[in-house]
């Protein structure tokens, strides 16, 4: 499985990202350790994990402590080593993603406006781990569920979110 991964870490000023080498990590721990590494001073460092265009998954980590773990689909913990490493220590499976959290607006019997849905996917861990940042847990799965939508869509869309667009944008340009 081919992936890319990007640290996006902010300091006392500004948002910053880098390419974060995973090859040959044995476990979560060693992956939490590059990411620390990447800043030490940041207050906020997440990693952005995206594997053959199907799977995101995104640490963080709040002045180098307290690991919060999201992943689009539960599925690459079965499908890759890397997945296996970063989500095997889940266990909560969040409940699947209902219609009423991607329709709430919606009063009309009409679907075909609202966004098209993968009913397939498993998210597992923390959705909330970026609200404070200004992207609520269900608009995390939101745009999870968007068929169609890639991890590097994921990455940008959720970047752009919480003010880190340019940074991303400019890692994946160098």
């Amino acid at each position: 499985m081919s992936h890319f991964a990007a640290a996006v870490t902010r300091g006392s000023k500004s948002w910053a990202a880098a390419e974060l080498d995973l090859s040959g990590v044995a476990d979560v721990e060693e992956i939490t350790e590059r990411l620390r590494d990447t800043d030490p001073d940041a207050t906020v460092s997440l990693l952005f994990v995206e594997s053959d265009d199907a799977y995101l998954v995104i640490l963080r980590l709040d002045d180098g402590e307290d690991l919060r773990i999201f992943g689009s689909d539960s599925i690459f913990a079965a499908e890759s080593r890397l997945g296996a490493i970063l989500l095997g220590d889940i266990e909560e499976q969040l409940p699947e993603i209902a219609d009423e959290e991607i329709d709430d607006d919606v009063d009309d019997d009409d679907d075909e406006e609202g966004p098209s849905v993968e009913p397939d996917i498993e998210p597992v861990g923390d959705p909330e781990l970026l609200a404070d940042l200004g992207l609520p847990g269900g608009r995390l799965l939101e745009l999870c569920a968007q068929e169609g939508m890639l991890p590097a869509d994921l990455t940008a869309e959720i970047c752009q979110a919480i003010g880190a667009g340019d940074e991303i944008e400019e890692l994946r340009e160098a």
